[in-house]
């Protein structure tokens, strides 16, 4: 198979990238651009460790083919912060020590900060559903749930 040229935006700077036409978005970021934040966990869509966005749209980078960037804005963990400031929820998730071996941190990060854009006043409830797609084995998600929601209230001016 011929790889394929692709344009895109990653993280707000204009990429280029080639890749084979069943090349997952996941393998491209890692293997073809060095973009090693986001994480392969199952490779099936399960666990959230390689969630990126897609014109806005929360998704698994390794459900998608590197091809279906053409054209699109993606975000990803790596441009999260803004040079050396950390995103609050980076910081957050530090201060309350909401992770542990980091394997689903960069996915998790992601997802709440989706939902902080989608919803800046969200319950446990919503924050809980949101993040269901991202799965931890190391810490209880009782700190990372308390950690969207201190960012939340804190972004929000309610802290």
């Amino acid at each position: 198979m011929a790889k394929q040229h692709i344009t895109t935006t990653i993280n707000g700077e204009p990429t280029e990238f080639l890749c084979e036409p069943n090349e997952t978005m996941l393998d491209v970021l890692r293997n073809e651009l060095n973009m090693t934040g986001s994480k392969e966990g199952c490779g099936s869509g399960d666990c959230g460790a390689c969630s990126i966005t897609l014109d806005g749209r929360l998704v698994c980078s390794c459900l998608m083919l590197g091809v279906e960037a053409a054209g699109a804005e993606i975000e990803t963990i790596e441009g999260m912060a803004d040079g050396e400031t950390l995103h609050p929820l980076q910081q957050k998730f530090l201060e309350m020590a909401a992770l542990q071996c980091g394997i689903c941190t960069p996915g998790m990060l992601i997802a709440a900060k989706s939902l902080l854009e989608e919803n800046p006043d969200p319950t446990e409830t919503e924050v809980r559903y949101w993040l269901a797609g991202n799965l931890c084995r190391c810490t209880g998600y009782d700190k990372i749930i308390r950690a969207v929601m201190d960012t939340a209230a804190e972004m929000r001016g309610a802290a």
